[in-house]
């Protein structure tokens, strides 16, 4: 299985308009960061994990070709808002997308962000979708099987997704222990590491370390990244031999 990081960057990404901070202004490409993606190429299959406002570029600058589905993990616009451009593939694969969303999310898409895809009167070209309900259990596209994983965001209730021995977290700041054990013995694991300093609603650097010593993986990425951590280049130097800081670009074969 092959994953690529379409983006790795916070809700307003890096740099942040008008922003001349040390990390806004580096002309390093790997302090460059769109919105937090995945791609995940596997048997065959492609999936895209959150459609953030950036959907297009990262599909351009990826060369995706094929999407066979598009998972969510929860309804915030930096992870939904791309939906819309989704007609790119309706149009060249010539078919509906299939989303796998769980209720809230579905009802955000439906009732909130694109209403007008399900309106009873189509106008030509509206992005075309089959939406699939995620519940607790696990669930299986193509070939490539998902096990959803329960994180919480503050109070917003969010997925993490186990594939085979790899699981991706973003936009967490708590795990129970039982979501945990569905983590545990993965040999790969990404997770949002925001900042340095404590936040209300992600994991800070120091706490995002804590939860990969405590899970072990053989290589663990963090990604969500603000521009409050630091230039790529200095973070790296701080990290354990086992972790590294995702960035856009990045591909990994698990």
């Amino acid at each position: 299985m092959k994953v690529t990081f379409l983006g790795t960057g916070t809700s307003q990404g890096v740099p942040i308009i008008a922003c001349s901070c040390e990390v806004c202004s580096s002309t390093d490409s790997k302090d460059k960061r769109l919105r937090s993606s995945i791609l995940i190429e596997n048997e065959g299959e492609t999936y895209v994990i959150d459609t953030g406002p950036d959907f297009r570029q990262q599909m351009l600058t990826a060369n995706v070709k094929k999407l066979d589905a598009v998972i969510f993990t929860h309804e915030h616009r930096d992870h939904i808002a791309g939906l819309d451009d989704i007609r790119g593939f309706n149009f060249i694969l010539k078919k509906a997308i299939d989303v796998y969303a769980d209720e809230r999310v579905e009802e955000a898409i439906r009732k909130r962000e694109f209403p007008y895809i399900f309106a009873k009167e189509q106008y030509p070209g509206l992005p075309e979708i089959n939406l699939h309900r995620i519940t607790d259990k696990p669930f299986t596209i193509g070939k490539t099987t998902f096990i959803p994983i329960k994180v919480m965001h503050l109070n917003l209730p969010v997925l993490g997704f186990r594939i085979g021995n790899f699981t991706y977290i973003t936009d967490a700041n708590f795990i129970a222990e039982e979501e945990q054990q569905k983590i545990i013995g993965s040999e790969v694991v990404v997770l949002n590491a925001l900042r340095k300093e404590r936040h209300p609603s992600h994991y800070n650097f120091d706490e995002a370390l804590t939860m990969v010593q405590k899970w072990k993986p053989k290589m663990a990425y963090l990604t969500h990244i603000s521009h409050q951590l630091g230039k790529h280049k200095d973070i790296e130097k701080e990290l354990p031999n086992n972790v590294r800081l995702a960035y856009d670009g990045l591909t990994i074969e698990v």
